[in-house]
This record gives C-alpha cells, sequence and structure tokens, in this order.
C-alpha cells in the first residue's frame, strides 16, 4: 500500500434520501450503499488486499475494515459501529457498521461537504397522510464535481422524471468560508442537546463518529444523521429499566 488515494464518488455511486420534509419542502441527504464501498476498496487494494470482520460490543455491531500494507507487512484496521435498520435488523446493523469503516479508510468522505439541499414543495410532489408528509418521488445526482480540497463544488439532482429540482455552485474562492457558513443553528444545537440528554449519549461519542472536534463544526448534513440516530434511542431511563 504506497500512499494508496482513494478515489471520489462518481454521480451514479450516491444516493439521494429524504432527510425532513413537511408542507414548504423537503431535504436530502447524500449516501453510498455497500457495493459502492466494496468497488473501490477492490479497485484501490485489488481484491485479496482487504478484508472485513464483524463483532458485537455491549450490544452493539462494530465492523472492522483491514487493508494489507505490503511495505509494514501489517495489517492497518479502520473499526466503526453500525445502528439499527427499520426492516432487516442485524443485516441492517452490518451494513451500516460496514459503510462507516469505509469513511474511515476514506470512501466518501467527501459526502460529508455537501450544502443543504433543499427542494421546495414546488418542485416536489409532496403528501399529507394521517398527519405525516410524504413524498412518492425519487431523487438522483445527475453531475457533481469536487475543489482541490476534495469537497464538493457543484452538484445537480434531478427527480425520477428527469427536471432539474436543485443546483449548487460553489462561489469562487469559497471553500475556506463553507466551514464557517455551512454549520447548524443554535435551535438545532438545542435539539441535538435535548436528544443527548435524554438517551445519556456523550457528545463526545457523537464528535467521534463524525470525525469532529466540536459541535460548532457541525454541518447540517452531519445534523440530520446524528439527530435521526439519537430519535431512534432509547430514552436513558429505559435503558435502565
Amino acid at each position: 500500500m504506497k500512499n494508496t488515494e482513494i478515489r471520489l464518488l462518481r454521480a451514479d455511486e450516491i444516493e439521494c434520501r429524504v432527510g425532513t420534509i413537511n408542507e414548504r419542502g423537503l431535504s436530502l441527504l447524500l449516501y453510498k450503499d455497500a457495493r459502492v464501498d466494496q468497488k473501490i476498496l477492490d479497485e484501490a487494494f485489488g481484491m485479496y488486499g482487504w478484508e472485513r470482520t464483524h463483532q458485537s460490543i455491549e450490544g452493539n455491531l462494530y465492523c472492522t475494515v483491514r487493508i494489507w500494507d505490503s511495505e509494514k507487512a501489517q495489517w492497518i484496521e479502520k473499526q466503526d459501529v453500525g445502528t439499527t435498520s427499520y426492516t432487516e435488523k442485524e443485516k441492517g446493523q452490518a451494513s451500516d457498521a460496514f459503510k462507516r469503516a469505509c469513511v474511515n479508510v476514506g470512501i466518501g468522505r467527501e459526502l460529508y461537504t455537501a450544502p443543504f439541499i433543499w427542494i421546495s414543495s414546488s418542485k416536489a410532489n409532496i403528501q399529507k397522510r394521517d398527519n405525516r408528509y410524504t413524498t412518492s418521488e425519487r431523487f438522483q445526482v445527475r453531475e457533481i464535481s469536487y475543489n482541490e480540497m476534495r469537497e464538493i463544488a457543484a452538484i445537480t439532482i434531478v427527480n425520477d422524471r428527469g427536471v432539474v429540482v436543485y443546483e449548487y455552485q460553489e462561489k469562487k474562492n469559497s471553500s475556506k468560508n463553507q466551514n464557517t457558513i455551512n454549520r447548524i443553528t443554535e435551535l438545532q444545537k438545542k435539539e441535538l442537546e435535548n436528544e443527548l440528554k435524554r438517551t445519556g449519549v456523550d457528545i463526545e461519542k457523537v464528535l467521534r463518529r463524525y470525525e469532529l472536534k466540536k459541535l460548532d463544526e457541525m454541518t447540517p448534513d452531519i445534523y440530520e444523521r446524528a439527530i435521526h440516530g439519537l430519535k431512534n434511542s432509547k430514552s436513558k431511563d429505559r435503558k435502565a429499566a
């Protein structure tokens, strides 16, 4: 393994999923799936140059991705924990843990630099059912490009009819400012703190998971992922019962 650089994701390798939705519109989150991770690991290190293992630690399923370093003649390990899937609990946790471990390797890390993607109700088919807002539309990334910092510089998203519903173009010389502009609001910080208090999860654990040094570095995309995981976690009072 000689300074192998993980390539950036192509548009067709990125999934769009609805984050939040209301009568005004919906937000989208960008994801990669486990098949993409496997393909890029094969490309970068060869089919026999990496392996994955899983283990349960305190009831949580972890995945370790090991990459063979021929120069050092040893395995290099990256590990992360998975979250529960709504449908297939064990399979979902295993897949999620693998995908998170692959982010630690460097696959798809650029997705964390995505802007806040909001599609207004005028561009999305949103219905209200049983006091909940939903959409049957599917969205996909048509084009994406990156800057020299491996950050998303431009992205175009279309609906399932091929109509452009979102476009972003990084302003010239704005990459340094992006980290200070694209941050969560005080209200979102408060909601996150409330969920941390309810679940008993340590803020340091959340920061480590998303490779942040402090809460002020959290972007709207990471916030959506973190709050989703917390809201699906039991209250600390129920855990103790």
